[in-house]
């Protein structure tokens, strides 16, 4: 079996491959037609309507997603302007508080400066009073010690004093 030589394709025992065998084609091509119709026909008939199906779901589910977040994004939007809203009221409100919180602290410093003043006026007429008896009790002591003075002094240079003339003269001499 060392010389043998090996016998390789048609040479070998046959046609060799049947696919190429020129007799079976017209055969194979009926074939080929027959299973690609079929092919088409189950494709058409079963697998894609079920995928037209699926993507028609998909686009439905699709625009109903993007209409539900133009609806949550408008109450988003309706959210915002409320609370905005909303926040400009408080700030307006506390505004209000803070302006009569001002008005009523306000109106008590003024009855407050009102009875001060009013306390410090009497206490100035009072004071001024205490002062003008103070002079007046002032004026009359120094009087009577001008008299007194003036009573001896000339009592001193060996006089007689004339209590009406020495009351006189002092009560010219403290006019001016």
């Amino acid at each position: 079996m060392a010389d043998t030589p090996v016998e390789h394709g048609a040479d070998a025992g046959g046609a060799g491959m049947p696919q190429l065998d020129f007799s079976t084609f017209p055969n194979q091509i009926f074939w080929l037609l027959v299973t690609l119709v079929v092919i088409y026909m189950i494709l058409s008939r079963v697998a894609l309507p079920r995928i037209g199906a699926v993507l028609a779901e998909r686009q439905g589910t699709i625009t109903n997603d993007i209409a539900a977040a133009e609806e949550l994004k408008q109450r988003a939007i309706e959210a915002e302007a409320a609370y905005d809203k909303a926040l400009a009221d408080a700030r307006s409100e506390a505004g209000k508080i803070v302006a009569q919180a001002k008005a009523d602290i306000q109106g008590e410093l003024d009855v407050q400066m009102a009875k001060a003043d009013a306390e410090i006026a009497a206490q100035t007429a009072e004071s001024e009073k205490a002062i003008a008896d103070i002079h007046a009790g002032a004026t009359d002591a120094v009087k009577a010690v001008a008299k007194d003075t003036a009573n001896e002094i000339i009592a001193a240079f060996g006089g007689k004093a004339d209590a009406k003339a020495v009351t006189e003269a002092v009560t010219a001499r403290m006019k001016g």
